[in-house]
């Protein structure tokens, strides 16, 4: 991954955070973009410098048309086109049933997790133009929840449900250009969107023994997965979607 331009969205935090840094330990060249915590995107790049790569932060609404452009724009006067996008940038389902949802709260989710991942990797392939070959990867940050429903998550549920379809779409669009598509679902892993579970050990207990590997994730196993998928290791990997859940998405009706 030496000097490979890669784009992280939603780096500030969580996810995103950790696959800046495993993509700069890799040595590559990392835009980190992030929508309001400048200060977290500043840990990001610093973390991306001290494991060997390069850094700039970039804010951007991953929602808003001309905010991805401009972002993209930014990245290629610098830098030149991205070799790999990872679309992290994400809300959390509302935990509101659909007969008390506002409208507000389901289109916020949809157009942050599925909007957002469409105009990013809509620019990404438009700023690479027609080039054809290389390590080109887009990596979508998806979830179990994409089929493991829960109440009170339909917004984020339809939204990754669609990312999902939108990686196996793009995965069969794009593969005679060489560009690879494919989604990450991970499970419970302990990110900021899951601050309970980071602070309240006997609430992360709770939730950890429905977990057949008995434990949390932890964001870094994301991001070495993320490193993988866009590395020529994974050169016949395309449309896949791939679980890190410690085996939580298979306990599914157990009870029944």
């Amino acid at each position: 991954m030496t000097k490979q331009i890669v784009v992280v969205t939603g780096g500030e935090s969580g996810i995103g955070a950790a696959c800046a840094k495993a993509f700069g330990a890799a040595g590559a060249r990392v835009a980190v973009l992030y929508f309001a915590d400048h200060e977290g995107a500043q840990a990001s790049a610093a973390a991306v410098t001290d494991a060997g790569g390069e850094a700039i932060t970039i804010q951007a609404d991953v929602s808003d048309e001309a905010s991805v452009n401009a972002a993209f724009g930014a990245i290629e006067a610098q830098w030149g086109a991205a070799a790999v996008l990872v679309n992290s940038a994400g809300v959390n389902m509302t935990g509101v049933a659909v007969r008390d949802m506002p409208l507000a709260h389901w289109q916020r989710t949809i157009d942050t997790d599925l909007t957002g991942a469409f105009l990013a990797s809509r620019r990404f392939l438009t700023g690479r133009g027609a080039a054809t070959g290389g390590d080109v990867a887009i990596i979508q940050i998806s979830s179990i929840h994409a089929h493991a429903v829960r109440a009170g998550g339909a917004d984020y549920c339809a939204a990754k449900a669609g990312l999902n379809k939108l990686v196996e779409t793009l995965a069969i669009e794009e593969a005679a250009r060489g560009i690879r598509v494919n989604a990450i679902e991970p499970g419970m892993i302990l990110t900021p969107m899951n601050a309970r579970a980071q602070s309240d050990l006997a609430y992360r207990a709770s939730l950890e023994r429905n977990i057949p590997a008995g434990r949390a994730g932890e964001a870094s196993e994301v991001a070495d997965l993320a490193v993988f998928l866009a590395s020529d290791k994974a050169r016949y990997i395309t449309g896949a979607r791939i679980p890190i859940d410690g085996g939580l998405s298979l306990m599914q009706a157990l009870g029944a």
